[in-house]
């Protein structure tokens, strides 16, 4: 007696289910964007030229950037103006990146080495860097700047081009945004103008990674000191760098507001904080050094004129092994020729000692 009843009540609650369902919004998660930019216009310019996009051709030199390359690409109504600024390596393009980056710029969703704000966007890949501005007036969607992002260097740069790139300082109490890697003077003053840069040693191989760290919070203000961690291409310049930086700054001295260590070839300094934050800050730091090989970069050829290269180099060294031989062979000859002159009765010169093996069998 129950069955029907519970078929009816089936068919009640599909007939209430399908007539929902049109009330409905459909729900779509894009797991790629869809903006399709379009490249309008691209030109060659200067380094001079990035000051109208903010920048300082100064730094940029320091950083080796030699031209750069200006972009428009439109969306519907929307258009962005991308400059592609040509660095010598990754490292360089990822300083551009840090030293560019405020604390405002906020991290770009899945899309790594890369920073948004109101006025725009910077995004490190391989050896450039590539810098997104927004028109007066124009508002991009996260979704369509990410699209761009992607266009023009994916979603992450390869393993091995992150590998390359500095180590990063510790996180703990590492204000975002804050993390700078310089590789000269003129972003040295501008980023810590209290740290004379002749004191760093840029002409010595110095690259210098600079952050600020939240050390103490008293009451409503917050405690901040910069660490400046400097590293040099072997110990011996480390040890002379650090000695006339005690020298000059009164380093690690009683009412001092910096403080610093040395190890191996790493001078690590603490400024704008007392002894206790300064120790803080520095008993994060670990050095564990290494040798590493700087890779020849391989140029704008192809992959498959690399190939080409390879093969031709393969048939050249055949060809020179197959010469020493046969100019190996022929010099036996001649050799065995002057001994029968000149030394007949010697076993090279004689020609009855030439067999290998002689069995007198009878």
């Amino acid at each position: 007696m129950d069955r029907p009843a519970k078929t009816l009540s089936l068919w009640g609650a599909l007939a209430i289910a399908c007539a929902a369902a049109p009330a409905q919004k459909p729900s779509v998660i894009p797991l790629v964007p869809a903006a399709d930019w379009h490249l309008v216009s691209s030109e060659k310019l200067a380094v001079d030229a990035v000051r109208g996009w903010g920048g300082d051709p100064a730094v940029e030199q320091e950083y080796g950037v030699k031209a750069i390359e200006h972009r428009t690409y439109t969306l519907e109504s929307k258009t962005a103006d991308v400059v592609m600024e040509e660095g010598p390596d990754a490292s360089a393009a990822y300083g551009l990146l840090t030293y560019y980056r405020s604390e405002a710029m906020q991290p770009v969703r899945a899309v790594d080495l890369a920073a948004s704000g109101s006025n725009g966007a910077l995004m490190a890949r391989g050896r450039f860097l590539a810098r997104v501005i927004f028109r007066a007036g124009a508002e991009i969607p996260a979704n369509h700047l990410r699209a761009l992002l992607i266009l023009l260097g994916g979603e992450r740069p390869p393993a091995d081009v992150m590998a390359a790139l500095p180590a990063f300082l510790p996180a703990a109490g590492l204000a975002p945004g804050s993390e700078k890697y310089l590789l000269g003077p003129v972003a040295a003053h501008n980023v810590v103008p209290s740290l004379p840069p002749d004191l760093i040693g840029f002409s010595q191989g110095a690259e210098v990674q600079v952050g600020t760290y939240r050390t103490e919070r008293q009451a409503a203000a917050e405690k901040q000191a910069t660490l400046v961690a400097i590293t040099y291409p072997t110990s011996e310049i480390a040890r002379e760098r650090f000695g006339l930086i005690q020298k000059n700054l009164r380093l690690n001295q009683e009412g001092a507001s910096i403080y610093g260590s040395r190890k191996g070839s790493f001078v690590f300094l603490v400024l704008n904080a007392d002894s206790k934050s300064a120790t803080k800050v520095l008993d994060q730091l670990n050095v564990a050094e290494g040798v590493s090989w700087d890779q020849k970069y391989p140029g704008e050829k192809s992959v498959a004129l690399q190939m080409l290269e390879i093969i031709v180099s393969n048939l050249i060294l055949t060809l020179v092994l197959v010469g020493f031989s046969v100019v190996g062979g022929i010099g036996i000859v001649l050799a065995k020729r002057l001994a029968r002159k000149w030394f007949p009765d010697s076993a090279f010169g004689n020609p009855e000692e030439e067999g290998l093996i002689v069995l007198n069998l009878k």
